[in-house]
């Protein structure tokens, strides 16, 4: 059994507005890497959110999933991963493994969830990564063994200090489009100019 967690409850500082509502191909990001969740066979899917709650659960109306509110949201990455963990784990104590991921990687898909899942399946190691841009990041599979680990993260600590901290125990999964997120409002022009050029 696997859980995907959809870490979404950032308010976008950087950007001026939130990063999870923005359109790529006719659909907010939000939207997009949750249908790609919801599309896996098998997982239990916990959404969390915090800055712009309301509006980010109304884009989520098609998809079936388990919500996860996290008013501590402003203290950083480490209180999202637990307070989706410790949902994910309350409507779903057997799963096995999961998989952390964040709403503005717009090329995140179905397939590469799948991929990250089939390789924890053959490798020994205890997490999965998407490999990119000569780093490992998100989306990232975390075994059960790792899961106090994810637990005890603290303020902006977010899965990469564990990459760092057990990377003996890391595999990874090729996903180049996986440098392509939005920080920035520039980030958000360039992918649409992109866009329109192919």
């Amino acid at each position: 059994m696997y859980g995907i967690i959809i870490l979404a409850a950032g308010n976008s500082s950087r950007l001026g507005e939130p990063k999870q509502l923005l359109r790529y191909e006719n659909k907010t990001l939000i939207c997009r890497i949750a249908e790609a969740a919801a599309n896996v066979a098998d997982v239990t899917l916990v959404v969390v959110t915090g800055s712009d709650a309301g509006k980010i659960t109304t884009e989520l109306e098609s998809v079936t999933y388990s919500p996860a509110h996290n008013p501590d949201w402003p203290t950083g990455m480490a209180s999202s991963v637990r307070s989706g963990l410790l949902k994910l784990l309350s409507v779903n104590p057997e799963v096995e493994s999961v998989i952390l991921a964040v709403s503005d990687q717009p090329f995140v898909t179905t397939t590469l969830f799948e991929m990250l899942i089939s390789r924890a399946k053959e490798a020994d190691s205890g997490i999965v990564a998407s490999a990119y841009a000569d780093t490992l990041g998100t989306p990232v599979l975390f075994k059960k063994k790792y899961f106090d680990a994810l637990l005890s993260l603290t303020g902006a600590e977010g899965a990469k200090k564990l990459l760092k901290k057990f990377e003996n125990d890391v595999s990874s999964v090729p996903f180049p489009y996986g440098a392509i997120d939005i920080d920035t409002k520039q980030d958000y022009q360039k992918l649409l100019n992109n866009s329109s050029k192919s």
